[in-house]
């Protein structure tokens, strides 16, 4: 069974919707993860020698969960982008080629001058 060209278009509008919201999506909690990182040891505490302010997940345990977190929702906000990209080509040609232009007249020769009668 063929699917009719307004089932086709709704599903691909449809789509795309939905390719958006899941982008949306992964750029804010890109945003959220890339903000809970940590510094790399530019705490006040470890200035002075004190190395207890990293105590709630440990040294480097919670550092390697939110670096691999990291990664996967860079590489998804990357091919998320290409995707959405690709999607939103509209044809091929490029964008005045449905224009037309104006007719373009013909160069003549110039009129010859009037003669002075003699």
């Amino acid at each position: 069974m063929a699917l009719g060209r307004s089932a086709v278009l709704k599903f691909v509008v449809m789509l795309y919707y939905l390719a958006t919201t899941l982008y949306v999506l992964a750029c804010l909690l890109l945003l959220l993860v890339v903000l809970l990182q940590q510094g790399k040891g530019g705490d006040m505490a470890s200035a002075f020698g004190g190395g207890g302010s990293q105590t709630a997940f440990g040294a480097r345990a919670g550092a390697s969960v939110l670096t691999r977190a990291t990664t996967v929702l860079g590489v998804l906000f990357m091919l998320g982008a290409l995707f959405l990209a690709v999607m939103g080509t509209r044809g091929t040609g490029s964008l005045l080629s449905g224009e037309r232009s104006a007719p373009v007249a013909p160069a003549s020769a110039p009129a010859p001058a009037p003669q002075a009668p003699k």
